[in-house]
């Protein structure tokens, strides 16, 4: 049977997929995708189950990452019985700022309360998509897969897509998804378009394909998952 090893960018998926679908990690069924990517008369390799996400770090007198730490733990012992493979990286914490000027709507109205700018935290993941190109590679070269299926729209991973592509031969599965975000239809997931002429195999799913996947019922405004 045709080997598959299917890698999985948790962010990535989180911000496109179960974030506009109202949904946590814990809501959703990652074996029973697993086994719907693979199909019928495709078998996973061993191991070929793979995870990358950053690490949450819970901050002193700060319950929410404290929740978050312990729904990230929950979900790695979950992917760790049904023989996951996790790849982690450190999320770092940098301060932005933005300025209060002409690109800001509203801009006006905030100028005339005395707001010049609005300083936050934001926390990017570093290293992830170098992790899992570096897998693809390693996979290619030790002869782990005939198809590796990529579960990210993340551009940075086309280098290594196209190394194992014409240097091995091998396949290169392209999952996207298109997602409506009826809050911000603008900010709704579609594929990325540079993946597909990159790719062998590409598909995209809807909120429809993946209902089958969700455990439960999605989150309510104000309530915490």
């Amino acid at each position: 049977m045709e080997r598959i090893c299917i890698h999985i960018d948790g962010g990535n998926f989180y911000h496109l997929v179960l974030k506009k679908l109202g949904l946590k990690e814990k809501d959703f069924d990652f074996d029973k995708f697993t086994q719907f990517l693979a199909g019928e008369k495709r078998t996973i390799s061993e191991m070929g189950k793979r995870y990358y996400v950053g690490t949450v770090r819970e901050k002193v007198g700060d319950e929410r990452s404290k929740i978050s730490m312990a729904l990230q733990t929950s979900l790695f012992a979950r992917l760790k019985s049904t023989k996951w493979e996790i790849k982690t990286s450190k999320l770092r914490t940098r301060i932005e700022e933005i300025v209060i000027d002409q690109r800001v709507q509203d801009f006006k109205k905030l100028q005339k309360l005395g707001i010049k700018s609005i300083v936050f935290e934001r926390q990017r993941e570093k290293g992830i998509d170098v992790k899992l190109a570096t897998d693809l590679i390693v996979g290619a070269i030790d002869n782990k897969y005939d198809t590796a299926i990529v579960v990210s729209s993340d551009g940075d991973l086309i280098p290594a897509i196209d190394w194992v592509r014409n240097r091995f031969k091998k396949k290169i599965e392209y999952v996207g998804f298109s997602i409506a975000d009826p809050k911000n239809p603008k900010n709704s997931t579609r594929p990325l378009l540079s993946m597909i002429p990159k790719t062998d195999i590409q598909r995209t799913l809807t909120a429809e394909d993946l209902k089958p996947f969700i455990i439960r019922l999605p989150l309510t405004d104000g309530e915490v998952g």
